[in-house]
C-alpha cells in the first residue's frame, strides 16, 4: 500500500496537522521538525494525492508511461500498444520522454506518483538503483520494458532476448560472408546496449572473428553518435566491411558518415541494425533489421498493470519475453568472398 500522511506522523511522533502544514508550506513549523519531516518524506516515499485534493474522488484511472526518445518509432508503438488496454479498461494515458537523461526520468516520476497514477509502463536510463527503489514503495504496478534496471530483485517485465537478436543480427552478416564487422552500441549502463553487444560478441568468437576493439563503438542511443563513431573509423586505414548498430538512429547517424565519404551501403560497407522501419518502402537501401513487436510489448505491459489493479495483493511477477523478428532487405545483400 502507498504511504499515507498518516504514517509518516506516525513515524515521526508527530501530528498528521504539523506534517501537512509543511506539505502545504502553510502555518509555523521550526526548522528541525520541518527538516525531519522532509527527510521522512523521501525515505517512507509518500507521494501527495493531488487528484484527491481537487476532484475529491479515490482514483484517477491513468496510466503513466516514461520513455528516452518520443522520436523513436520503437516506443511510439509501445505507447499504441498502452493507449489501447488503457481505452479499453476505462483509462487514460500520461506520456513522459525522459530524453535518455536520468534527472528527467526522476522529475517525471515523481509528477506521475503525485497525479496518483494506477500504474507504470517504463522504459528506464541507465541502472539507478534509487530510483528503482521509488518505484518499489510507490504501492503501484510497474512495468519495464526496453532497457532494465541493474538489480536482483523481482519485477515485472516486457522484452525481446536481446542477446539471442544480437547474436542473429551478426549471423546473418556472416553467412553473407563479412569477417570484419564493427559495431555501434549505447552505453554501457543499459541492458539493452550491453546485452547486443553480448550476442555480437558471441556469434563473432563461435565463428572464430573475435571483435576487435578498434570497431566497438560506444556512444548514446543517437544519430550524432553514429555519425561521429563511423566518421572516425573512415579514417582508419583498413575498414570494416559490415556495420552492426544497436538502434536505427545510431546506423542512419553511420549511414550518413559513409555516404559523406564517397561510399555506399551495401556496396562498399553493409549495415544492419534493430528497428528500422519503413512502412513507405521509399528508403533505399532498405535497412535488414531486428524488428521488436513494439504494439504487443505495449499492450501485455499494460495488461499486467490491469491485472494488478485489480487484484491488488498479487505478487507474482511477470516476465514475458517475445520474439523478435530478422527482416532481411537490401543494406547487408552483397555478398562479400574470404579472401
Amino acid at each position: 500500500m502507498s504511504v499515507q500522511l498518516k504514517d509518516v506522523a506516525k513515524h515521526l511522533n508527530i501530528s498528521i496537522s504539523t506534517v501537512s502544514r509543511v506539505l502545504n508550506n502553510t502555518g509555523r513549523v521550526n526548522k528541525d521538525t520541518r527538516e525531519r519531516i522532509l527527510t521522512a518524506i523521501k525515505e517512507l516515499g509518500y507521494q501527495p494525492n493531488e487528484i484527491a485534493r481537487s476532484l475529491k474522488r479515490k482514483s484517477a484511472n491513468i496510466l503513466g508511461v516514461i520513455v528516452p526518445d518520443l522520436s523513436n518509432r520503437f516506443y511510439a508503438k509501445v505507447i499504441k500498444g498502452v493507449e489501447k488496454i488503457a481505452r479499453e479498461n476505462d483509462h487514460s494515458v500520461i506520456v513522459c520522454n525522459s530524453d535518455e537523461d536520468i534527472q528527467k526520468e526522476e522529475e517525471y516520476v515523481q509528477l506521475l506518483l503525485q497525479k496518483q497514477v494506477t500504474g507504470l509502463v517504463v522504459a528506464t536510463v541507465g541502472g539507478n538503483l534509487e530510483l528503482f527503489e521509488q518505484y518499489n514503495k510507490s504501492g503501484i504496478p510497474f512495468v519495464f520494458i526496453d532497457n532494465l534496471p541493474q538489480t536482483q530483485e523481482n519485477f515485472d517485465v516486457v522484452t525481446i532476448d536481446n542477446v539471442k537478436a544480437g547474436y542473429n543480427l551478426a549471423k546473418h552478416l556472416i553467412d553473407q560472408g563479412h569477417e570484419k564487422l564493427a559495431i555501434i552500441t549505447g552505453p554501457q549502463n543499459q541492458s539493452t546496449a550491453v546485452e547486443r553487444l553480448q550476442g555480437f560478441r558471441k556469434c563473432l568468437e563461435e565463428s572464430s572473428f573475435p571483435a576487435l576493439d578498434k570497431w566497438i563503438g560506444i556512444g548514446e542511443f543517437k544519430r550524432e553518435s553514429g555519425y561521429t563513431i563511423m566518421k572516425d573509423w573512415l579514417l582508419q586505414d583498413e575498414l570494416p566491411t559490415a556495420i552492426f548498430a544497436a538502434n536505427d538512429h545510431l546506423l542512419y547517424g553511420a549511414i550518413e558518415a559513409i555516404l559523406e565519404k564517397g561510399l555506399s551501403v551495401p556496396h562498399d560497407i553493409a549495415a544492419v541494425c534493430f528497428d528500422a522501419s519503413d512502412d513507405t518502402g521509399l528508403v533505399k537501401p532498405q535497412i535488414t533489421s531486428v524488428i521488436q513487436p513494439a504494439y504487443k510489448i505495449g499492450s501485455i505491459a499494460a495488461e499486467i498493470i490491469m491485472r494488478k489493479e485489480k487484484k491488488k495483493d498479487l505478487k507474482v511477477f511477470e516476465k514475458v519475453v517475445l520474439e523478435p523478428t530478422l527482416i532481411i532487405n537490401e543494406s547487408s545483400q552483397i555478398f562479400i568472398r574470404k579472401s
